[in-house]
């Protein structure tokens, strides 16, 4: 990838490592937003991550004001699912983290002129999504 002999697989292992810690740490962060929305304890911060949708009036407009203590506790996941944006997809949706440690795996097994390229978009969609996630309300 590098060009040069000596860093060139130390570069592939270097980003296969970083994709698939990024998407681990991304598939616990929503499995714990999943467990507070199918509690019946979501919150605004896990809505707007779940769905990708950032403004907290746009999140009352989908799913209803929620109760005195700031929780959404009517929602399910199923709700979630179908309000979900671009933007939630690249945040917290399983296959898109399953299928970036899959990228990750495959580089570090499989030798093709097609594997560098297939690892560096999954790279930058975890980037994309850790970036997006920066911008969710608090």
């Amino acid at each position: 990838m590098s060009g040069y002999g000596p860093f060139d697989g130390f570069t592939l292992m270097a980003i296969a490592l970083a994709v698939f810690l990024s998407a681990l740490v991304s598939l616990i962060g929503t499995s714990g937003r999943k467990r507070n929305i199918a509690l019946g304890e979501a919150q605004v911060g896990d809505l707007a991550e779940m769905t990708g949708i950032r403004d907290p009036k746009r999140l009352q407009e989908v799913f209803g004001p929620p109760d005195m203590g700031r929780v959404w506790r009517s929602v399910t996941l199923l709700d979630v699912r179908r309000a979900r944006t671009p933007e939630g997809w690249l945040m917290s949706s399983d296959l898109v983290d399953y299928g970036c440690m899959a990228a990750a795996a495959l580089s570090m097994f499989v030798s093709h002129r097609l594997v560098p390229a297939i690892l560096l978009l999954a790279l930058g969609i975890q980037v994309a999504g850790w970036i997006v996630s920066t911008r969710l309300p608090r």
